[in-house]
């Protein structure tokens, strides 16, 4: 506060300054509760936020007191932000370094309808390293910082802006519609942040794609079995009475390898009256997995599992992979493998971290995308028979059956 008197002194700017020491979630929340038809005295002309990453249990205090304005979150960034903005005047400008996670994914989904009916986004800028950006922070996560007006809703042009590391004056910045951030007709008001020409292509080439996974009579599921909760029905190696169990460390190569010996994960869980609801019946499967490393080069990183090359009537999937299924069981072969390849292609790839800002591949972002159409997948599985490790073929093989550069 000292430090903004004496900016504010050198500027010749009028300053005074309070600080509060009291929890800004409490606070807030009861001043929303206590002040329904609140003046303009009483809320915020700038805002400007660097709020707490941190989850929030559903059973705590902090759930319930958001919960008396109306809030639900699973973040307190997310809660900070929506709380600010509420106590924001009409034509209130706001300003907040936050993760990019809520840009995309349903634990946000309430936050960003809620953000984007209240606040006219204006600018969002990226950094292209968080390792440069946030060196001395150990950030994890991506993060933007954006900014708006509150006046009830979204209109316009986004400046999109990225920076190499803090050095803001050599920033590419472009203009982008706001429809081009936020589909008019995406409900779950995802926000794609298109950073260069590239971005736009891929955008477009992905709005080519028609076809939904509920029209290709799929489903995607997140594998059921949560290893710590069967960890008495869990075994290092296959034996009689016992199904395989797959996890990440089995993805090679685009198909799954099993069982792998020198791994640190178990092999197979003990197939019984207590485990059969967390097998499926063996068929040709797509897996990806949920959480990639940050050095990986794909964030959809996506394998088929074979069933002419593991010898078991059932299976497990254990809950860091997602499964692509057909009501609960597996795929013809060629469409299998098709659609293995789209996910592994470098398009989907570039489209997935437009909206994407972290690691997690939800459920609910695969079962989101458009797709190629049934006989195309059907036809990018008979081109690629074999394994699924070349980029190049794989690539060759979208661009062949879809026009991927077109």
């Amino acid at each position: 506060m000292n430090l903004c008197q004496q900016s504010c002194d050198l500027a010749g700017v009028g300053f005074q300054g309070t600080v509060r020491c009291e929890d800004f979630l409490s606070a807030a929340a009861a001043r929303l509760q206590d002040n329904l038809f609140a003046t303009t005295q009483d809320t915020f002309t700038h805002v400007i936020l660097n709020p707490p990453y941190k989850k929030i249990g559903s059973e705590t205090k902090t759930r319930r007191i958001l919960a008396t304005a109306g809030i639900e979150t699973s973040n307190l960034y997310a809660a900070f932000v929506w709380l600010a903005v509420l106590l924001t005047r009409p034509d209130g400008e706001i300003v907040a370094i936050t993760p990019r996670s809520f840009c995309n994914g349903p634990y946000f989904r309430r936050f960003r309808r809620a953000l984007l009916s209240l606040v006219d986004l204006r600018h969002i800028h990226l950094f292209e390293s968080r390792k440069e950006a946030f060196a001395d922070d150990s950030v994890l996560q991506e993060n933007v910082i954006f900014h708006g007006i509150r006046n009830g809703g979204c209109s316009g042009n986004v400046k999109i802006s990225v920076s190499r590391g803090l050095d803001f004056g050599s920033s590419q910045v472009r203009d982008v519609p706001f429809r081009e951030v936020v589909a008019p007709d995406d409900p779950d008001a995802f926000i794609h942040l298109i950073q260069e020409d590239d971005g736009r292509r891929v955008l477009e080439y992905m709005s080519r794609l028609s076809t939904t996974l509920a029209e290709l009579g799929i489903d995607v599921s997140t594998g059921r079995i949560v290893d710590f909760r069967a960890r008495e029905f869990l075994r290092k190696a296959p034996e009689p009475g016992t199904s395989p169990l797959i996890y990440p460390c089995h993805f090679q190569d685009g198909f799954v390898r099993w069982p792998l010996h020198e791994a640190k994960k178990p092999n197979a869980i003990v197939s019984s009256d207590q485990t059969q609801d967390l097998l499926v019946p063996a068929g040709y499967y797509v897996l990806t997995k949920r959480f990639t490393a940050k050095e990986e080069r794909r964030r959809v990183v996506a394998v088929v599992y074979d069933p002419t090359r593991i010898d078991a009537p059932w299976v497990g999937f254990e809950n860091h992979l997602n499964y692509f299924h057909v009501k609960g069981r597996g795929l013809s072969a060629d469409l299998a493998r098709g659609l293995a390849v789209f996910l592994n292609s470098s398009m989907l790839d570039r489209y997935f971290r437009l909206f994407s800002g972290h690691t997690q591949v939800n459920a609910t972002d695969l079962r989101k995308m458009r797709y190629p159409s049934r006989e195309q997948m059907l036809r990018l599985g008979r081109e690629m028979r074999t394994a699924l490790r070349d980029q190049q073929r794989i690539d060759a093989a979208l661009e062949k059956v879809c026009g991927a550069n077109e």
